[in-house]
C-alpha cells in the first residue's frame, strides 16, 4: 500500500502521523510530502522512508497513492499561509487515494459534524482509520 503523509509549515502534524504510523505498523512503506523542505526533513526525522518537496512532486506522487493523511488545508488552495497551491489541492483531490484528513481551523476551514479534539486526538483518530483500512488491505 503507498501511503503519503502531507504536511507543510513546520511540519508538526505530519511529524506525528509519520512518528505514530511507524510505532504501530513498522514495517510500512510511508513516503513524506512537504510543501517546504523544513516539513519533508521533520517528517523524514520521524521516520519515512522517503521523502520529496514540492508541487510536482506531490502531484506525481498522489497520482498512484493509495492513502493520502494530512490536515484538511492541503484541499485548501492558498492554505498553509499560501503554501498549498492550486496544483497540489488539486493533485490530492484527484488522485485515486482514500483521503484521511485532520480538521484544522489554522487552515480556516470548519467542517461541520465533527467535534473539536485536540491535536494528539486528532493524529489518534486519523491512525485508526489508516489501520482499519490497511488490515481491510491486507
Amino acid at each position: 500500500m503507498k501511503i503519503l503523509v502531507i504536511d507543510g509549515q513546520g511540519g508538526g502534524v505530519g511529524k506525528a502521523l509519520v512518528s505514530q504510523l511507524k510505532k504501530t505498523l513498522p514495517e510500512q512503506q510511508v513516503l513524506a510530502l512537504g510543501t517546504n523542505a523544513l516539513a519533508t526533513a521533520a517528517m523524514l526525522k520521524a521516520g519515512a522512508q522517503a521523502g520529496a518537496t514540492g508541487e510536482h512532486a506531490i502531484a506525481w506522487q498522489c497520482r498512484d497513492a493509495d492513502l493520502i493523511l494530512g490536515v484538511t488545508g492541503v484541499l485548501v488552495a492558498g492554505a498553509m499561509m499560501g503554501e498549498v497551491s492550486p496544483g497540489i489541492s488539486l493533485a490530492i483531490a484527484q488522485s485515486p487515494a482514500v483521503k484521511i484528513l485532520i480538521p484544522s481551523e489554522r487552515c480556516g476551514v470548519q467542517i461541520a459534524g465533527t467535534q473539536r479534539l485536540s491535536l494528539d486526538e486528532a493524529v489518534a483518530d486519523c491512525l485508526s482509520r489508516a489501520m482499519a483500512l490497511i488490515q481491510q488491505q491486507a
